[in-house]
């Protein structure tokens, strides 16, 4: 099996190849305006066939990018990007537009990169620090994985409610957190769980993977993301938010429908598998490198 090639590009990013394909490139220190929320992100991601499977700054939501940590609600602050949902106005552009801001670097190797981060209000008061770990692996001709883990700590002086469009009024619109943006092809793929395979209708439910199949351009060929909760993550199983009807998404949210508070100086702790594999795959077993994949790092 081929080995991985780590490309750091100091204070800006890290690329992953295989000698013949660019898995991914993690944006760490972005150029993004304030609107959409500065946050590191994951884009280009390839699967070992070289075909995309992420989307940046898309025109209908320009704060989409690739996969990246994003938070709407946390506190008064918005760390997602654009307008924050307000009941009863839908959404509203406040200056409240936060940043994840990185600090340094503490690991580069050949399958791991580790750093920390400060969370800014708009008006540059800290809210969070962060500490953020990426690990990366081929599991065979077809598939690679990447582990996403997150440690943060509130240092904004007083409890931080965690929570999402729905636990602030609006029906069936619980994102926040890990999130994935898939191309445009992959519009009206399949959405699968552990228990059942369809589209939006499988919205809100609580599973321990996610998987979603969609189709290139050009190449024809498929392929799938599936994405693995941390048994250890809070409210595990988490319900999803997956959309294939107006794009193509995953999100597992863990503050789909109840916000989560966290006390001053507290730390809240999530892991997540992400596994990208060319073709149609059997989901059980991509799931199954997922959880190894969070075993072993």
């Amino acid at each position: 099996m081929a080995e991985l090639r780590v490309d750091h590009t100091l204070e800006r990013s890290v690329t992953v190849s295989t000698p013949g394909t660019r898995l991914f490139t993690y944006v760490y220190r972005p150029d993004t305006v304030q609107l959409e929320s500065p946050k590191p992100y994951l884009h280009p991601i390839r699967t070992l066939a070289g075909d995309l499977v992420s989307l940046f700054r898309p025109h209908d939501h320009v704060w989409h990018k690739g996969i990246a940590w994003s938070l709407p609600h946390v506190g008064e602050h918005n760390f997602w990007g654009g307008p924050t949902y307000v009941h009863g106005r839908f959404y509203v552009q406040q200056p409240n537009n936060g940043s994840a801001v990185h600090r340094h670097v503490l690991d580069v190797g050949r399958d791991r990169f580790v750093h920390e981060l400060d969370w800014f209000s708009q008006a540059g008061a800290p809210v969070l620090s962060e500490r953020r770990a990426l690990t990366f692996a081929l599991v065979d001709d077809v598939s690679w994985v990447l582990t996403f883990a997150t440690a943060m700590t509130n240092v904004s002086g007083a409890t931080l409610a965690f929570g999402s469009p729905t636990t602030k009024g609006r029906d069936n619109a619980g994102y926040g957190g890990l999130f994935w943006r898939g191309p445009r092809s992959f519009t009206g793929g399949a959405v699968q769980s552990p228990s059942a395979s369809g589209g939006d209708e499988l919205r809100g439910e609580r599973a321990a993977w996610f998987a979603f199949r969609g189709v290139h351009d050009g190449s024809g060929r498929n392929s799938t993301v599936l994405i693995v909760d941390d048994t250890e993550n809070p409210r595990h199983p988490p319900q999803w938010f997956a959309r294939s009807e107006q794009f193509a998404c995953l999100n597992p949210a863990p503050f789909f429908s109840t916000e989560l508070d966290l006390p001053d100086r507290e730390t809240i702790n999530f892991r997540y598998a992400v596994v990208i594999a060319t073709g149609d795959g059997d989901a059980e077993k991509l799931a199954g490198h997922g959880r190894a994949a969070l075993a072993t790092s």
